[in-house]
């Protein structure tokens, strides 16, 4: 990862903004509880985090990516903003990553991940991971690809070999592996499709009574 990103990460956030739908409206629906924690996987060059952190400044952000690259652009990002005194990121495997002894907190209230899981080969294990390290009534919320089942086979057909071209597989079973995994968790899901099928929203939710 840090071959790959050791210069786009300069062209990363310009080149991404266009077509990293629904980011936004992830972050606007994470509305974390007051003095809560915030954590992104796979947080990149800290843009979600930055933006996070202006829309709910009494929280508390951390990220980790497993791309040291990526993270010097997020440090320097976050120390030139103000909020560098609430975002603390550091790099780690998304698979195995523990809260506890990369930032000493536990039991986040709010995951989320950002158009990664199409990037990571086992994603499974990370939603896996990060449902394990929410607080009860903590939440994990997912954009990214979706299956563009809708859209006109030859704009679907192009997408995705363009995505492939940057090492990108839209995952076209994560609904049923969110629910299948908040289940196991004994936890609350919800999926929501895109327009024409173009990204999707999963969260897994609180713990059930």
């Amino acid at each position: 990862m840090d071959g790959m990103y050791r210069h786009q990460r300069y062209i990363y956030d310009l080149t991404r903004r266009y077509y990293l739908i629904g980011r936004d409206q992830m972050i606007a629906e994470l509305n974390p509880p007051p003095g809560g924690t915030v954590l992104e996987i796979g947080c990149g060059t800290a843009r979600n985090l930055l933006h996070a952190a202006r829309r709910y400044p009494g929280s508390k952000f951390y990220g980790l990516d497993v791309s040291e690259e990526m993270l010097k652009t997020a440090r320097a990002s976050i120390e030139k903003s103000p909020h560098s005194d609430i975002i603390t990121v550091a790099q780690a495997d998304a698979t195995t990553f523990s809260p506890v002894e990369l930032f000493g907190i536990q039991n986040i209230d709010r995951i989320f991940i950002s158009y990664a899981l199409s990037m990571i080969p086992p994603w499974q294990a990370v939603v896996d991971r990060a449902a394990s390290q929410l607080a009860p009534n903590g939440e994990l919320h997912i954009v990214d690809f979706g299956t563009m089942a809708s859209m006109p086979s030859l704009g679907r057909n192009a997408m995705r070999a363009w995505l492939t071209r940057f090492s990108v597989t839209p995952r076209l079973d994560l609904e049923d592996t969110v629910r299948e995994i908040a289940k196991r968790h004994g936890r609350s899901a919800t999926f929501q499709h895109g327009r024409l099928d173009y990204a999707a929203l999963a969260r897994i939710g609180a713990k059930l009574n």
